[in-house]
C-alpha cells in the first residue's frame, strides 16, 4: 500500500471533475500522506513529477492525461515499471481504465490505488517518437473521433460509433499498405475504411475497437476494416458499438510487434484521443512492460 502520494489534476478540470477528485483524495488521505498538484501544461507536470519524485503518482484524468505523463517520462528516459501509477478516471473517456477494470467512480478508483497491485503494461512508440498507451486508429476513425468530441456531451459513449457511421458515409476509404512484423497483410487494392491499433480494448469512451486486446501481452492488435458500400458501413458502425465487428468477413484482426502503414493519399492518426497532421507513412513498435498501473488483482474490463 503506497503511503506517500502525489495526485495530479489538470488545472482546467471542471467543477464536476474537481468534486470527483475531492472524493478520491478524501479516501486516500485516510491512510496516506497526499499532495495535490494542479498542472496547467507539460512544464508544470514535469516540475511536479520532479519535485515529488519519491511519491507514488496518481493521475486524475483520462487517457490524455496518461498519455502526457507517459510521454514526458519516456522522453526523459525515466519511465519505470517499478514505479506504478495510480489512476482516478475523470470525464467520459477513460478507455485504458476500462480495459484494466479500474472503477470509474472516484471512491472505487481511490480504493484501488490503496489496495491494488502493480500491473506492468505495454506502450507503442511511432516513428515520430509519440507514445501510445491505449489505442490508435487511422482512416475514418480519426474523423469519427473529431465528430465524437463535439457530440459526446449529447450522446455520451454512443458518440464515437455514431461518428464512425456518419464519417463512413462521406469517405471513399484509404488505399493503404499495411505490414505486420514485416509481412504485408493488406495491399492497396481494397480501400481501408478504418485501421485500429490496440493496446487497450476500447476507444471513444467504451467503443470496443480491439475487444480481445491485452495490454500486457507484448503485442499490438491490428484491426483492418475494408468495408465497402453504404449499407455495409452502417452495419459496421452498429457492430463496432458492440465489439462484434471483428466477426465480419470484411474485418480482419492481426497481432504483432511492429506495424507499418503507407498510403499515397495522406491520412490522419488518432493516438489516445489526439489527432495528428496528415501523413503518408506511420509505423508503431511495441515496448513491452515498460510502465505499470495499480489495478485490482482480479480486474475485469469495465464497459
Amino acid at each position: 500500500m503506497p503511503r506517500e502520494l502525489l495526485v495530479i489534476v489538470n488545472e482546467g478540470a471542471g467543477s464536476t471533475e474537481l468534486a470527483a477528485v475531492d472524493k478520491a483524495v478524501e479516501v486516500l488521505r485516510r491512510v496516506a500522506d497526499v499532495v495535490v498538484a494542479r498542472t496547467a501544461d507539460l512544464d508544470a507536470l514535469g516540475a511536479a513529477l520532479r519535485v515529488h519524485r519519491e511519491r507514488t503518482t496518481v493521475l486524475a484524468g483520462g487517457d490524455g492525461s496518461l498519455h502526457a505523463a507517459v510521454q514526458l517520462l519516456y522522453d526523459a528516459h525515466l519511465l519505470d515499471a517499478g514505479r506504478p501509477f495510480g489512476l482516478i478516471p475523470l470525464g467520459t473517456g477513460n478507455d485504458l481504465a476500462r480495459t484494466l477494470g479500474i472503477p470509474l467512480d472516484p471512491v472505487g478508483a481511490a480504493e484501488t490505488v490503496l489496495d491494488g497491485r502493480p500491473r506492468a503494461l505495454d506502450i507503442a512508440v511511432d516513428d515520430s517518437g509519440e507514445v501510445m498507451v491505449n489505442a490508435g486508429h487511422a482512416g475514418v476513425g480519426a474523423e469519427a473521433g473529431r465528430l465524437a468530441s463535439d457530440w459526446k456531451p449529447t450522446f455520451g459513449v454512443a458518440a464515437y460509433p455514431l461518428g464512425a457511421m456518419v464519417a463512413g458515409f462521406t469517405s471513399e476509404g484509404w488505399e493503404m499498405r499495411i505490414e505486420v512484423d514485416g509481412e504485408t497483410v493488406h495491399d492497396k487494392t481494397t480501400p481501408v475504411l478504418m485501421l485500429g491499433i490496440g493496446i487497450g480494448r476500447s476507444i471513444g469512451g467504451g467503443t470496443p475497437l480491439a475487444p480481445n486486446a491485452e495490454p500486457d501481452d507484448g503485442l499490438l492488435d491490428v484491426v483492418v476494416a475494408a468495408v465497402q458500400g453504404a449499407r455495409n458501413r452502417y452495419a459496421y458502425g452498429m457492430a463496432l458499438r458492440d465489439g462484434v465487428h471483428i466477426r465480419r468477413d470484411d474485418v480482419t484482426v492481426y497481432r504483432g510487434r511492429k506495424v507499418v502503414v503507407t498510403a499515397d493519399d495522406p491520412f490522419r492518426v488518432n493516438t489516445d484521443g489526439e489527432v495528428s497532421d496528415p501523413v503518408n507513412r506511420r509505423e508503431w513498435e511495441v515496448k513491452p512492460g515498460v510502465w505499470s498501473v495499480l489495478t485490482a488483482g482480479s480486474a475485469r474490463a469495465v464497459w
